[in-house]
């Protein structure tokens, strides 16, 4: 009898000390006698001697153990199995002072030895961090919505006014016919560059346009939390969208100035690391997956020069950079300021550009022969060029295909 008691003991012991959760036990006192290996481990003790005979509390935090204590004591004057933790947090406190998050079952069981009450713990730090995440994709989910509503009102209203100066630009071109033909003579006759520009613009418009319609259809049959980066996808191609098509615009705008002779350069003392550095950050959201914008600056931080022109030709080159660029690929950009001059260059690693194709990069409209699959007007470094001809500046570009570009500008201080 006593072999077959012995081996029931043993069987028990076993089961307590392979359990997968902490098992405890304490006594009518509240000091612990027993405690599994798991439970050791959970709470960082190596050693069963550290913990047998010391009091329970040596494992909750010092802020609830006054009302531990009498929580104990109501427990054993009315013992019950029940769950807890149900409707608040309940913590227990690690070796060395961490604080985890623990869900805990109860129990007792009663000998000629007196009242034990047995603990059941579990670690829920990971369903905590679930049940975060959850909720800040919720919360992300809410806001993303919100920002979809704002964009496609923001969108409609900027397309509605772009489209109406659009359409009033092209009829000021019409009006113009022989002051433009004057004035691109030396490109194409008038009829063709008519021809070239709504082609163009058709083209452009329509891509990014297409896009937006096809991701906000397509958001609306992601309703689920785990289809979060599906959704996530389309935002951010309809941002894109919207940023291209206000850069087109903007394109459109700015060259139809500078023909009417309407921008005229206002040298102002600006501090150019502070804002390159501030519209990189700003622009960040154009650069493809793994591309990494890397800027140094050398000598005094304030310049002369237009802030407003400069903004521009910054925004146009670092967004060509990053457009003709694969994913992953480098930009650089220095400034050098020598008190007598400030050279500006910015470098890529991108698709370059032919020695052919370099004689004619800043002529209005012109498109590298390597770039007619990628989105663009052919207006930018035209309009690059405008501006850093009315700050009196000059433009170099050094190109090889397949090995990038570099552009440098120099001005004098």
């Amino acid at each position: 009898m006593d072999k077959v008691l012995l081996r029931e003991q043993e069987k028990f012991q076993a089961v307590i000390q392979n359990a997968s959760l902490g098992i405890l036990v304490i006594n009518s006192f509240g000091n612990i006698v027993l405690a599994n290996h798991f439970l050791l481990n959970l709470f960082g003790y190596s050693n069963e001697d550290d913990m047998i005979g010391k009091k329970l509390e040596i494992l909750i935090p010092k802020r609830y153990h006054h009302k531990h204590i009498s929580d104990r004591e109501q427990f054993k004057n009315h013992p019950s199995s029940r769950p807890m933790g149900i409707g608040r947090d309940l913590f227990g406190v690690k070796k060395d002072g961490t604080e985890i998050p623990v869900e805990i079952s109860l129990s007792s069981y009663t000998n000629d030895q007196g009242i034990f009450s047995i603990a059941f713990i579990s670690d829920i730090t990971a369903r905590i961090e679930i049940q975060n995440k959850l909720k800040e994709q919720s919360l992300q989910l809410a806001s993303i919505n919100n920002e979809m509503e704002r964009l496609n009102e923001e969108l409609e209203k900027k397309v509605e006014a772009r489209t109406a100066r659009l359409q009033e630009t092209l009829q000021k071109l019409e009006a113009s016919k022989e002051e433009l033909s004057i004035a691109l003579s030396k490109e194409k006759d008038l009829g063709d560059l008519k021809s070239a520009f709504v082609s163009m613009a058709s083209h452009e418009f329509r891509t990014p346009l297409s896009t937006i319609l096809s991701s906000t259809s397509l958001l609306a049959k992601y309703k689920l939390t785990d289809e979060q980066p599906k959704r996530d996808k389309h935002v951010q191609r309809i941002k894109s969208s919207v940023i291209n098509l206000n850069n087109i615009l903007n394109e459109f705008l700015s060259l139809g100035k500078i023909e009417d002779g309407k921008i005229i350069a206002h040298e102002t003392v600006f501090d150019i690391q502070e804002l390159i550095s501030s519209q990189v950050t700003e622009m960040a959201e154009i650069l493809k997956p793994g591309q990494k914008v890397t800027y140094n600056h050398v000598g005094k931080r304030e310049v002369t020069l237009d802030e407003v022109l400069f903004k521009n030709i910054l925004i146009n080159l670092l967004s060509n950079a990053a457009k003709f660029s694969d994913e992953g690929k480098p930009i650089l950009i220095s400034t050098i300021n020598n008190n007598t001059k400030l050279l500006f260059s910015i470098k890529d690693e991108g698709i370059g550009i032919s020695e052919k194709d370099q004689e004619h990069l800043c002529e209005i409209f012109f498109r590298a022969t390597n770039a007619v699959n990628i989105s663009g007007t052919g207006l930018g470094l035209h309009i690059v060029a405008k501006y850093v001809e009315m700050m009196n500046g000059k433009i170099e570009i050094k190109s090889e295909l397949e090995k990038g570009t570099v552009i440098n500008l120099i001005f004098a201080q």
